[in-house]
């Protein structure tokens, strides 16, 4: 007994001690978490997805898809597609223009650079236009200006207001001077559907610039943007060069436009949907007062 009161202590080896510690560890997904971009900071991404790609950090707001779009802002199994039929042909057959069509269509699941149809925002009737950039940039083809036309003429047609996601290269050079006849051909249709009364809106997200910006996209009745969203015509350095004059800086975020006129507010995304729930009950029409509910006044 007295033998044992002054035995030595054993103690765990080293590559046991390290066997024990690699099995007690957690099996953790290799995408459990994200770094952001603009903050450095890693961020769950399951908390990233559930506020629609925007930091909880910094608030930078990421590019949506035009999917996880309609997903964020239509009421639930409220969106109807429409136009999806209309096809993109290669009217100047330009190389490797079919190809890379066919392409993003598998890469995507979208048949064009636009997702137009139906949908419900907190119980108000409208068309929604969404562009995704994924699509070769969302540059405004043949297609892109026919959907979007089709969309207006419907919304006059019935009666609906039509909101616009924009976000867009510009012009798509593969289908040359009938890409840039699209500015005419929407902004033709857009100013009928206003002429009939009708609301339209438009929010700009990143990046919405080239002839998008410079037609249809900034027409809007209510033009709004994300935070941080480019927004332009032209790059900075080509307009410094043809100017020969120095831009200031940032004088292509959505912040910048607000300052000088051309946008009329910026809303986070968060705020997004909220915010063109109340501004369709401010422009319905006295048909939907009964089924969405007492009007909202200012």
């Amino acid at each position: 007994m007295l033998k044992d009161l002054f035995k030595k202590a054993r103690y765990v080896s080293v590559p046991l001690a390290q066997r024990v510690r690699q099995e007690a560890e957690v099996d953790l997904p290799d995408d459990l978490y994200r770094t952001c971009p603009s903050c450095g900071k890693p961020v769950f991404r399951e908390e990233f997805e559930a506020a629609h790609k925007v930091c909880p950090l910094c608030g930078r707001h990421e590019r949506l898809t035009a999917p996880e779009r309609i997903l964020a802002t239509a009421d639930a199994d409220s969106f109807e597609e429409l136009f999806a039929d209309v096809r993109t042909v290669d009217p100047l057959a330009f190389p490797g223009y079919a190809h890379k069509v066919d392409v993003l269509r598998k890469k995507t699941g979208l048949e064009e650079a636009v997702v137009t149809g139906r949908c419900r925002i907190q119980g108000h009737k409208t068309l929604l236009a969404v562009m995704d950039s994924r699509f070769l940039m969302a540059s405004m083809g043949s297609v892109v200006g026919e959907k979007l036309t089709r969309l207006f003429e419907l919304g006059r047609a019935e009666g609906r207001p039509v909101i616009l996601f924009a976000a867009s290269g510009g012009a798509r050079m593969q289908e040359g001077i009938l890409s840039l006849m699209q500015m005419a051909k929407v902004s033709g249709a857009v100013g009928a559907h206003g002429a009939a009364g009708g609301l339209y809106i438009t929010v700009l997200t990143d990046p919405t610039t080239g002839g998008v910006t410079a037609s249809f996209a900034m027409l809007g009745d209510i033009i709004m943007a994300e935070p941080e969203a480019l927004i332009g015509f032209a790059g900075k350095r080509v307009i410094e060069g043809t100017i020969h004059h120095q831009l200031p800086e940032g004088f292509q975020s959505a912040e910048f436009q607000r300052a000088h006129g051309f946008v009329d507010g910026i809303v986070p995304r968060g705020a997004l949907r909220d915010t063109l729930g109340k501004l369709l009950a401010w422009h319905r029409p006295e048909a939907e007062n009964a089924e969405a509910g007492p009007a909202v006044s200012l």
